[in-house]
């Protein structure tokens, strides 16, 4: 018996059974019950998410004996000959092999003719966008006065590149990116109806490595299923398609938190040793901090994280020992690796070095200033029901470092001071993330109110502004000034409505340079 891949077995045949296009299935469903059909359809959207597949099932739904109604019998002739590809009155063309201007003619003449059999000829021409600009010009007139009884369905992965003059002739549905939870839910049945055994954890893995699309998803488990024999299990998903094993990634978490960069070096040195791309396992490791981010934030909400439950729960815990300015300095560590990575012509280097200082950047036991100066160790009641996992330990934390942020004090520090320092500020801002030195650059602290430093941009310098007030940025530049400063400045961005003066900016440089060699004046301006 002839093996038919799972792509084409469990191609949808009616519009209930196309996966995440509900906004667009309802329309044409609608459009269909009651009769108002447009000339031409423009399906628009990534691979493998159901552009063809509408367009066939829609095409079916036109020329259904049954006549004109929200789903195909799927039983009459027309029904079955169109799911088969034989149909007279479906003309499949492809937009790549058929894109000349020569091509078009011969459509133009086609078109003439009444269907075969069913009530519409349909043409469906798939990624649309690669025809010439002489074949699209061939193409309008038909298009914008076609005969009653044809029906034009385009099919494209790059609207961009399709004409204006095509689009405003067309009735436009963008079809989505499928999400991981519905690409799972499907592969689901499908494993069940062929009787296989999947790991849980696999099919999650399929998911993400899919990026939306089912079609991908379910050659990736036609390929798994062919390689293990009908039982899958991760390994079986690590070895085919190279991934990082989730395990590696809450290693090397663990390791960070352990301060133990020996053992992280050896969990990279496994890692580059089985083959795996260390490109990509530095954005998995990067999204797996942003995975921890959104656990410590939602309570490890899994509609937000696209893994599976455990996943999500070990998520929570481990986000229990890294305090949101930790996740976002390590955020900026591991981008800055990539950097260094291209400087270098070596990840593997960048990636080493990144992972010890990973590992001495992670508190300890974290120490604050009370308003009397006096230091006091975060309670370690809290420390331990971390480590417990406890889901009111994340909260406690939290709570424990509000707490703290309110007894923090400035000691002996005034403007002059920061001005002083804004030069080195600076330069140790660059060697984090260039992009906010830069911005930074272009400020002027003006006021210090307490612990709260105001810092100026001309009007016109909103960008400036918006960019500095995200919160990866500016909890950047505040631990920056803390390192320096050793104390807690807030900070505060403003626009003023004329160009402010660099020149008292420009002092406190040639004054802090002066500082530093031991220099003195010669000569001003």
């Amino acid at each position: 018996m002839k093996y038919t891949v799972f792509a084409l077995k469990w191609r949808p045949q009616n519009f209930d059974e196309i996966i995440g296009q509900d906004h667009i299935t309802d329309t044409l469903k609608n459009a269909l019950e009651m009769g108002r059909l447009a000339n031409a359809y423009l399906f628009s959207g990534p691979r493998g998410v159901g552009k063809t597949s509408t367009a066939r099932i829609l095409a079916k739904a036109l020329n259904c004996k049954e006549g004109l109604k929200q789903n195909p019998c799927g039983k009459c002739i027309s029904c079955i000959e169109i799911a088969k590809g034989t149909s007279l009155d479906v003309i499949e063309i492809d937009g790549a092999s058929n894109r000349q201007i020569d091509d078009i003619r011969t459509l133009r003449e086609n078109v003439k003719f009444s269907p075969t059999q069913g009530k519409y000829k349909v043409y469906i021409i798939d990624e649309v966008h690669m025809l010439t600009t002489e074949a699209f010009n061939a193409l309008l007139k038909t298009l914008e006065e076609p005969p009653e009884f044809v029906k034009f369905i385009f099919a494209t992965t790059h609207p961009n590149k399709v004409p204006s003059t095509i689009l405003s002739r067309c009735q436009r549905l963008d079809f989505r990116r499928i999400k991981a939870m519905e690409v799972v839910t499907q592969l689901r049945k499908i494993i069940k109806a062929e009787g296989l055994e999947v790991d849980e954890d696999v099919l999650f893995a399929i998911a993400k490595s899919s990026d939306g699309s089912l079609r991908d998803a379910e050659s990736i488990l036609d390929q798994l299923v062919s390689f293990s024999h009908n039982k899958v299990s991760l390994k079986d998903v690590v070895a085919v398609l190279g991934l990082i094993e989730q395990d590696a990634l809450f290693g090397i978490a663990d390791k960070i938190i352990d301060k133990d960069p020996k053992s992280a070096l050896g969990i990279l040195n496994n890692i580059i040793d089985e083959g795996k791309d260390i490109g990509v396992f530095l954005n998995d490791f990067i999204e797996h901090f942003r995975n921890l981010m959104v656990a410590k934030i939602t309570k490890a909400d899994q509609k937000l994280i696209d893994l599976h439950e455990d996943a999500c729960q070990k998520l929570l815990k481990q986000s229990g020992y890294f305090s949101l300015e930790e996740i976002f300095n390590f955020f900026n560590i591991l981008v800055a690796a990539q950097d260094m990575g291209k400087r270098l012509d070596s990840l593997r280097v960048a990636l080493e070095i990144t992972f010890v200082r990973l590992c001495h950047e992670k508190k300890g036991e974290r120490v604050v200033k009370n308003a009397d100066h006096t230091e006091k160790p975060v309670n370690k009641e809290i420390a331990a029901k971390e480590k417990a996992g406890s889901q009111e330990a994340v909260k406690l934390e939290i709570q424990q470092e509000e707490k703290d942020v309110k007894n923090f004090t400035v000691i002996n520090i005034s403007l002059d001071d920061i001005k002083a320092a804004w030069g080195n500020i600076i330069d140790n801002l660059s060697k984090i993330k260039m992009s906010v030195a830069t911005y930074f650059n272009e400020g002027l602290p003006v006021k210090l109110d307490n612990d709260l430093l105001t810092v100026s941009f001309p009007k016109d310098y909103s960008l400036h502004k918006e960019t500095l007030e995200k919160k990866e940025n500016k909890a950047l530049i505040e631990k920056t000034i803390f390192e320096k400063l050793k104390n807690p400045i807030r900070i505060n961005f403003i626009l003023t409505k004329e160009i402010i003066s660099k020149e008292s900016q420009n002092s406190a440089f040639i004054k802090n340079a002066m500082d530093t060699f031991d220099g003195r004046l010669i000569k001003e301006g």
